[in-house]
């Protein structure tokens, strides 16, 4: 019999860092860990994103949803079929071999997660696109990433509009054709997965809100970061909230489609 009394476990997936230049960790931003509690409603637990330590179906069997978090280093080109250039930055292979796989089962079974930033990226590589390497560089594009100095309240201040395709699922969940986000990335979506449907667009293009088509499961993923104040923004509220009522379903052996 499910216990029903829990909150769902949300496995956040950690990034590889160093502690004072010296100690390797896995760690995880609090705001994601705020985000899930607080909005979500839901345990949050970090998830080492290597390969030595975990593997996809104890992580499957543990969580009933995964938060795929940003972080500094990209997914290497290699995974989806491009060579690497110093354009594409630095990169945490580790984590892309746990996070991709990790996505296609969780569409296949139609477990939830919630993409963020290099997580929204991973979705598309994990269903079959590629990324741009430097946005910024491409004709008419705006620069997408944080401002270099500044407060934590400045870099992640909302600066651009984003669009929501009219009838979709994020303007049906936020309640609006048209939200203002921060952006903090400096890589995007260049070829969508066959399987990927971008349902929202920063005003130069660049894709922001995406969700995989025909998937029996929640699967919103963003480009911007809604951990920010997540408690307080009233576009990141209803993106957690609604990803909360997914993992809460799959908990108690319902599905939640998105």
């Amino acid at each position: 019999m499910t216990n029903t009394s829990r909150r769902p476990v949300v496995g956040i997936i950690g990034n590889m860092s160093m502690l004072n230049d010296t100690y390797p960790v896995h760690a995880g931003g609090t705001m994601n860990s705020e985000a899930v509690a607080q909005v979500a409603g839901c345990l949050p637990v970090i998830i080492p994103a290597d390969p030595r330590f975990v593997c996809v179906n104890e992580l499957l069997s543990m969580c009933d949803g995964f938060l795929l978090t940003g972080g500094r280093p990209n997914v290497h080109p290699n995974e989806y079929g491009e060579e690497e250039t110093p354009a594409h930055g630095s990169f945490e292979r580790a984590r892309d071999a746990v996070t991709l796989p990790l996505i296609r089962a969780c569409v296949e079974r139609g477990q939830p997660f919630l993409g963020i930033c290099r997580g929204f990226q991973e979705v598309n590589v994990a269903l079959g696109g590629t990324l741009h390497p430097e946005i910024r560089d491409l004709p008419g594009r705006m620069n997408h990433r944080m401002p270099p100095d500044g407060s934590l309240e400045e870099k992640f201040a909302l600066r651009h509009p984003v669009r929501f395709t009219p009838g979709g699922v994020f303007a049906r969940l936020m309640g609006a054709e048209e939200v203002m986000t921060n952006t903090l990335h400096g890589q995007g979506i260049n070829r969508a997965g066959p399987r990927i449907v971008i349902d929202g667009q920063a005003p130069d293009g660049t894709p922001e809100a995406i969700f995989v088509r025909d998937a029996p499961g929640f699967t919103l993923s963003v480009q911007w970061h809604p951990e920010w104040n997540a408690c307080g923004d009233p576009v990141s509220r209803p993106l957690f909230e609604a990803f909360g009522r997914a993992a809460r379903d799959w908990a108690t052996g319902l599905r939640h489609a998105a």
